[in-house]
């Protein structure tokens, strides 16, 4: 008979505390460590205890239509060019805090934008504003529109805003790093509403005081602040991670509490007492947005920036060589300790203790491609980023022809760094420099093809998705170079 696996799940609902107290005060067994305990008086116990609870799970299963709403501001001079924002509007619940106050923010800035147009203002490129349904079920309404709208948006979309859940603290930004320096200027000129210092320098503090020590050291010398890397769980994966359109993830946070997240206590109530008392944050995420939605729509030159994500992914490059070097002395120390039965002899000897098996060495990989491929790529921004700012130095401005074929080139820089293969096992994954974990849920891997080769120990893989993931690095140094051609042709005759 062949083996058969079964996997369960384990039903989580969040309770309170007035409920829970019931069932804590009833486990016996051994008592549990001081960081576990809360603050109801009862003495906490792991468990299990005398006392039998009967759980009844009731579940929803209709089938209901998926409702996006879409509303679009046709752009003047380059409507075939969308500057594209969005948030969900559904909520386990109640989503005071996920999704609403990151939707009702993005209403805001539609209304001020609204205001704009009763002026005469038109935007130059189409601005085009999205309430996802669908997103807590699995993104399904923003991926739906992104399948459905797919070959239209490959060549038409320059980037998209997304944000989600919003409270009082800090701004967080995540993304593609070619608008690491775009993110920075805007944050340079909202302030913050609770110490009236703009909300860059308001993140720069907090990473200086509470970072880590690299953090730290970032947060001080640096001109700009880094943003993270985005992996999954909100509705810019599909835009990201299965087109290739340049995104950001943006919201504030850090000071609202927590503990309400998708269950009933994500209410009006707590929001307002907790999460955001007078709205304030969500006016500068209004604030925030809407310069980017803005600038990015009104910019004679894309404000795409190829320094930092040069850095960025020479640093990911570093981290894959540093974890082979890590695995491998890692791996070195454990065969050293099995071969010496210091496992066995560190086991307690009244119990059953399975010696684990000797792990492979560790080999050397060629990491030679994708150093090479960094240099490429600095090169290629230093000069693009270079010749940007000699032309704005001196007041220069491409024609209307040369502009529009340097914004083509420019938003669909982020395409290049695209296989439509895929990932390995994960066609649908298509960009090679930020993925959410083949086991990780929302977690990013960054260059998934090759860290997750290694991770898992298959060196042949490794080596082969290095010459791959190298050879996308080179392509985006030459979409990078041929931006800069443009440049040149016109200003260096």
């Amino acid at each position: 008979m062949d083996e058969v696996k079964v996997f369960t799940k384990i039903p989580v609902l969040p309770i309170s505390y007035g409920d829970a107290v019931h069932f804590l005060k009833n486990l016996k067994g051994q008592v549990v460590p001081s960081g576990w305990r809360g603050s109801l008086p009862i003495t906490y116990h792991f468990g299990p205890g005398e006392t039998v609870v009967h759980l009844k799970v009731e579940s929803n299963w209709d089938m209901v239509p998926i409702r996006d709403v879409i509303a679009k501001i046709k752009g003047s001079e380059y409507p075939d060019e969308w500057v594209i924002r969005g948030n969900h509007h559904d909520a386990w619940v109640n989503g005071a805090e996920d999704p609403i106050s990151g939707q009702v923010a993005l209403l805001e800035e539609a209304r001020g934008v609204s205001e704009l147009l009763k002026t005469g203002w038109k935007p130059k490129r189409t601005m085009i504003y999205c309430a996802w349904d669908a997103e807590e079920e699995g993104l399904m309404g923003s991926t739906e529109w992104v399948e459905t709208h797919a070959d239209e948006l490959k060549q038409k979309a320059v980037a998209y805003i997304n944000s989600d859940g919003n409270g009082r603290g800090f701004l967080y930004a995540g993304g593609s790093h070619s608008l690491e320096h775009f993110v920075n200027t805007v944050a340079e000129d909202v302030t913050d509403p609770e110490t009236k210092i703009p909300v860059k320098e308001r993140k720069r503090a907090y990473r200086t005081t509470h970072g880590s020590a690299e953090s730290r050291a970032e947060a001080r010398a640096s001109e700009d602040l880094s943003i993270s890397a985005l992996g999954s769980g909100s509705d810019f994966t599909p835009f990201l991670q299965h087109l290739g359109i340049s995104s950001l993830n943006i919201g504030f946070g850090g000071e609202s509490g927590g503990g309400e997240y998708h269950s009933i206590y994500d209410s009006y109530d707590y929001y307002t007492r907790f999460g955001d008392p007078g709205f304030v944050y969500g006016v500068t995420l209004s604030q925030t947005a809407g310069r980017m939605m803005l600038r990015l729509a009104d910019a004679d030159i894309l404000p795409f920036r190829f320094s930092n994500s040069a850095k960025t992914i020479g640093e990911y490059i570093s981290e894959l060589m540093k974890l082979t070097d890590d695995m491998r002395e890692e791996t070195k120390l454990f065969n050293e300790n099995i071969n010496k039965n210091y496992f066995l002899y560190a086991s307690d000897p009244t119990k059953t203790y399975v010696v684990p098996p000797l792990k492979k060495d560790v080999p050397y990989i060629d990491f030679s491609p994708l150093q090479n491929a960094e240099v490429k790529l600095n090169a290629a921004a230093e000069e693009y980023d270079k010749l940007l700012k000699e032309m704005q130095a001196g007041d220069a401005a491409l024609s209307a022809e040369k502009a529009k074929k340097l914004n083509e080139a420019l938003m669909h820089s982020e395409r290049s760094l695209t296989l439509q293969n895929g990932l390995p096992e994960r066609p649908w994954y298509i960009h090679e420099i930020y993925a959410p974990g083949f086991y990780t849920g929302y977690g990013v891997k960054t260059l998934p093809a090759v860290r997750e080769a290694l991770e898992q120990r298959d060196w042949d893989e490794a080596s082969k998705q290095i010459h791959i993931v190298a050879g996308v690095i080179e392509n985006y140094a030459s979409t990078i170079n041929s931006a800069s051609e443009i440049i040149k042709t016109e200003f260096q005759r």
